[in-house]
């Protein structure tokens, strides 16, 4: 069971997953553990998991009649106070879920949405956050259902306070208003880049995967940061000097996740259009995790969902310094030969990786 070191009153969180159709034991397992991160992230102190596997979700509860009271009977015994799931509800079934359990339901969508309205700390990034949870809720408001919802806590940090009482005409109102401020700073993120004189290289990769300790280590920046999930949301830039006497900007993105929802990605826009119209890529993978290989796929798919698939990419397999990755990277290196091994911890391999980074962006852009 994972601790924090936060001193005001936590939420005591049952953790649900529901593995639908044939997802080996293997992958739900991760998932769930990649889960218990996330609520440990958000403040919560996990008291344990239950699984279930169906065919399909049901559509009322998602999970099974049998299921529930084994959760509500848990939830009694442990004193939980909330139930997150490790899948994404419909407005129906966390309604339908908050009344029969009696404590609060949120899904792993709205989980990730409170992690990062915790974590934003510049007005672009609170102002992105704000967007999301708004656009989330407004989809979620039940017509004409009875909800039961719960105060403070995970679920309910700023916008998502008294959700479903809240008139969806102001929201939207809200939504309009975000909009055009986001719109305002994309067209001052793009004048700003037509007049860098530098090439970019955008740091992406996986969260936690070691983008901000790699920033610091190339640039001797002070990116925070910390040994969670989504540590930090704002992008930090900085000027690296390359071997060929050619300088860079460096720049940090967002970490992406499996099941990111769609609505960080379209809100934080104007912070990811830095990645689609960067020169090069350095994807930051971690090599000692288990489904390091899993979390490239993430990764690649997500560069591609955002038109981002055809620009020069390096991949970096980071962390190579922990013993988990020794036994892994014989087979990494081999799958992925043009990969370089580093440890941004230990300043491992930096020299030949700016060495690389050199030839790859004159390759782009000829000196």
């Amino acid at each position: 069971m994972m601790k924090t070191q936060s001193a005001r009153p936590q939420e005591r969180a049952l953790l649900i997953q529901v593995v639908i159709g044939h997802q080996s034991r293997e992958e739900a397992a991760d998932s769930l553990a990649e889960l218990e991160r996330l609520a440990d992230t958000a403040g919560a102190v996990v008291l344990g998991s239950i699984t279930q596997r169906r065919d399909r979700p049901d559509p009322a509860f998602f999970i099974g009649q049998g299921k529930l009271a084994e959760i509500q009977l848990a939830g009694r015994e442990a004193k939980a106070n909330l139930l997150i799931f490790d899948n994404e509800l419909s407005p129906v079934q966390v309604n339908n879920l908050d009344l029969a359990a009696g404590i609060k339901v949120i899904d792993r969508t709205e989980l990730i949405l409170q992690i990062f309205a915790r974590r934003a700390r510049t007005s672009e990034s609170q102002i992105q956050v704000e967007l999301a949870q708004l656009q989330y809720l407004a989809s979620r408001i039940p017509v004409s259902v009875k909800q039961a919802r719960f105060s403070g806590g995970i679920g309910m940090r700023g916008p998502g306070e008294s959700p479903f009482q809240l008139r969806r005409l102001p929201m939207m109102a809200r939504i309009t208003i975000l909009k055009r401020k986001l719109k305002e700073i994309q067209k001052r993120r793009a004048l700003t880049r037509s007049r860098r004189p530098w090439p970019v290289v955008c740091l992406v990769g996986y969260t936690n995967a070691g983008k901000s300790t790699l920033l610091n280590a190339l640039t001797a920046a002070d990116a925070y940061v910390d040994d969670r999930l989504f540590a930090t949301l704002d992008t930090k830039s900085r000027l690296v000097y390359l071997p060929d006497q050619r300088q860079v900007m460096l720049t940090d993105t967002v970490g992406f996740i499996r099941h990111l929802p769609h609505g960080l990605v379209a809100s934080f826009r104007s912070t990811l259009e830095e990645i689609g119209e960067a020169d090069l890529l350095l994807i930051v993978t971690d090599s000692s995790h288990r489904y390091v290989r899993e979390q490239i796929q993430v990764v690649l798919a997500t560069l591609k969902d955002m038109q981002a698939g055809g620009v020069a990419s390096l991949l970096l397999l980071n962390k190579a310094d922990r013993p988990e990755a020794a036994a892994r990277l014989p087979d990494l290196q081999r799958e992925y030969p043009a990969a370089l091994v580093v440890s941004a911890l230990e300043h491992q391999g930096l020299i030949l990786l700016k060495e690389r980074m050199a030839a790859l962006v004159k390759s782009v852009i000829p000196a």
